[in-house]
């Protein structure tokens, strides 16, 4: 957000790309919240002259329903989302190549506490033999040894939290243990994305 809603917003290429993407709605509500509104507001201008162009300008009865389907195409792209899914891309390519060739590196990465549900699955499934010739097997046994440990463990500490509004666990020495945070964890490993 620090990069689009920076200079780079005047950058011809890049507001081309806005123009054409858009925001999703969680992007548009971050930008709202900071700081340089006039540089939002810049970007809309011309995101929704090009909205209108491309869905609304000079249609045809026969083209309602064409260009509906090209509003919700806008609707659904993100140039944030985008760019975020390039370097993701890009990550995990390193991710693979890195573990293939980094001692280090791997006995790191499978030491990790957790994998969230969304990095598990993109790794898992972009950790073929193709990207990882020796260590697939392994790769993949940590990820879901992880992953799966860590949801069982949510699992018992969301019933520990459920528990302890029963009127028998209300005193006020109750023993919480670690399931005070267990839904802020559970979002937290569900879709990748901490508050902050």
């Amino acid at each position: 957000l620090e990069y689009i809603m920076g200079a780079a917003m005047m950058e011809p290429d890049i507001r081309i790309e806005t123009n054409r993407l858009g925001f999703c709605e969680r992007h548009l509500k971050m930008m709202m919240a900071r700081r340089g509104r006039l540089q939002l507001a810049l970007m809309l201008e011309t995101h929704t002259k090009e909205l209108h162009d491309s869905v609304f300008k000079g249609g045809v009865l026969s083209s309602r329903v064409k260009n509906a389907e090209k509003a919700k195409e806008k609707r659904c792209s993100c140039f944030v989302c985008e760019k975020i899914e390039w370097g993701f891309k890009r990550m995990t390519d390193t991710i693979y190549r890195t573990y293939e060739t980094d001692r280090d590196f791997r006995d790191i990465f499978n030491s990790q506490k957790f994998f969230c549900l969304e990095h598990y699955s993109s790794l898992v499934t972009g950790s073929s033999k193709k990207n990882m010739r020796r260590y697939s097997d392994e790769f993949q046994q940590t990820l879901e040894q992880r992953a799966g440990e860590y949801l069982l463990s949510l699992s018992s500490d969301l019933k520990k939290y459920c528990s302890m509004y029963d009127y028998r666990n209300s005193s006020a020495d109750a023993d919480w243990g670690n399931s005070k945070d267990s839904i802020e964890r559970t979002v937290e490993f569900l879709t990748g994305y901490t508050e902050k």
